[in-house]
């Protein structure tokens, strides 16, 4: 039977910014399309419409850098709670 393997001790806080980060961008994005999408609802704008409008570079950007504002923001205060 083969033995399962735990991920080395080094990674967890690589996969934990990963994740983080990951999911902070998933949140930008889903907020940017729901107000692109409500916003813009008229004639000929479809969900696609809404897509191609938000990814864009200059959106990418503003998430990345959100995301690592965050991610040091949570760090900051999971490293002071604990």
């Amino acid at each position: 039977m083969a033995q399962l393997t735990r991920p080395q001790r080094h990674l967890r806080p690589v996969w934990r910014l990963i994740v983080e980060v990951a999911s902070i961008l998933f949140l930008f994005y889903s907020n940017l399309l729901m107000g692109e999408f409500t916003h813009a609802n008229g004639r000929g704008k479809t969900l696609g419409w809404a897509f191609h409008d938000i990814f864009t570079i200059t959106n990418f950007s503003i998430a990345l850098t959100s995301a690592a504002i965050g991610y040091v923001v949570f760090e900051f205060w999971r490293r002071k709670l604990a």
